[in-house]
């Protein structure tokens, strides 16, 4: 798994006022859980872009004040109107201890139904995953080799490896599409038989 570094400073004050002060100096309240104790800190909201606004998971050093802990973003909150970086709650990574986690999806193969003109269609992007730190994947691999015209591959197609995937089994990962005049020309030849 892909690493990253974020480098925080321990608040001393909770609450809204602190919270809103933090924002306009252009830094990020967060919170580390998991541990023994949770840990209250704000980061530079720069830091933030190649975590948030990439499709990758991450593993997380945090370089709390100079204490190293190694996390997974959990969530995050966004303002309503702006779009601002509000809030980010991390999950501390404990080695013997599974964690669920959001795991990007990629396509491999060519699929005969996008050769024969349709169009394909990722219904998931991502798949739920429950693994321990050193098994989660970077990204799992979905082959489409086998994908025809109109035909879909499921969650259950998938072979997890040293890791659970926890989206629906029968979930559709991605779909051919038959194109309207692709179909139409289908309905043509098969008139024409007739």
């Amino acid at each position: 798994m892909q690493s990253l570094e974020i480098i925080g400073f321990k608040r001393a004050n909770l609450g809204k006022s602190e919270a809103k002060a933090l924002r306009e100096e252009a830094q990020v309240p967060c919170v580390l859980y998991g541990g023994a104790e949770q840990v209250h800190f704000s980061s530079p909201a720069i830091l933030f872009r190649d975590l948030v606004y990439s499709p990758d998971v991450y593993q997380v050093d945090l370089n709390i004040e100079g204490t190293h802990y190694k996390a997974i973003m959990q969530d995050l909150q966004f303002h309503p109107v702006n779009e601002m970086l509000l809030h980010v709650d991390f999950l501390l990574l404990q080695d013997e201890k599974e964690v669920k986690v959001d795991v990007p999806v990629r396509f491999v193969g060519t699929s005969p139904g996008v050769m024969a003109g349709g169009k394909l269609v990722t219904k998931l992007r991502k798949l739920r995953v429950k693994a321990l730190p050193a098994n989660l994947p970077d990204s799992i691999a979905v082959d489409i080799s086998d994908l025809e015209l109109g035909k879909s591959i499921k969650v259950n197609k998938i072979a997890p490896a040293n890791y659970a995937i926890l989206t629906n089994p029968l979930s559709p990962v991605a779909t051919v599409t038959i194109p309207r005049a692709l179909k139409s020309a289908q309905t043509e030849e098969k008139k024409g038989k007739k």
